[in-house]
């Protein structure tokens, strides 16, 4: 598919999403605990933006890139009506990552870049968090992405973050009783060394 053609894609489906607000990943919603109290973030392929709501809630200085007008404009909407110091911006993440050492805390959830990884690792600042979260591919439901390009490996997110501390991981897959817990995502938390 064309970068244009699915830009379109995105941008119509973001016209289209309820008015509902949005909610945050998991993987930041059960481990903000972790959030600094100052500093700035990025939530990374934001999409509607609820990773960037709850980060700015919280009290960051914070911003939402997304390539999808249609999402940045709904989100900066929202955080001007609820009072939030955050940011939506228009932009190609993949063609654009964030600077060198530019953030405290980078949130990804339901995205997949590979090759843009080792850029979101040296954004971090020191002692700066990464929280990700994507499909896999050893998942239980047609949910995510049909391109398994676009799914992770087993403990592949270990392996791409391989020089970050590990504060939590999860990646459940169809071990077990297949109708508990998340079965469908990864889930990494990770801190660069100070």
């Amino acid at each position: 598919m064309a970068s244009d053609d699915r830009q379109n894609q995105w941008q119509q489906r973001y016209l289209d999403a309820e008015a509902t607000r949005p909610q945050a990943a998991a993987v930041l919603a059960d481990n903000a605990f972790l959030l600094p109290r100052s500093g700035r973030a990025l939530d990374l392929a934001c999409g509607r933006g609820g990773n960037a709501l709850l980060l700015a809630e919280h009290g960051l200085q914070t911003e939402g890139w997304d390539y999808a007008p249609a999402a940045i404009d709904a989100l900066n909407q929202r955080a001007k009506g609820e009072g939030l110091h955050l940011t939506g911006v228009v932009r190609d993440v993949e063609q654009q990552p964030p600077e060198p050492e530019s953030f405290d805390v980078i949130v990804v959830s339901n995205f997949l870049a590979r090759q843009i990884v080792p850029k979101l690792i040296a954004a971090l600042r020191p002692g700066g968090l990464i929280f990700y979260q994507t499909f896999i591919r050893d998942a239980v439901s047609d949910g995510g992405p049909s391109n398994p390009a676009f799914r992770l490996d087993d403990n592949e997110l270990l392996q791409l973050f391989a020089g970050l501390r590990v504060l939590s991981y999860l990646e459940l897959g169809s071990i077990g009783d297949v109708t508990r817990g998340m079965r469908n995502q990864a889930l990494f938390v990770g801190c660069k060394s100070r």
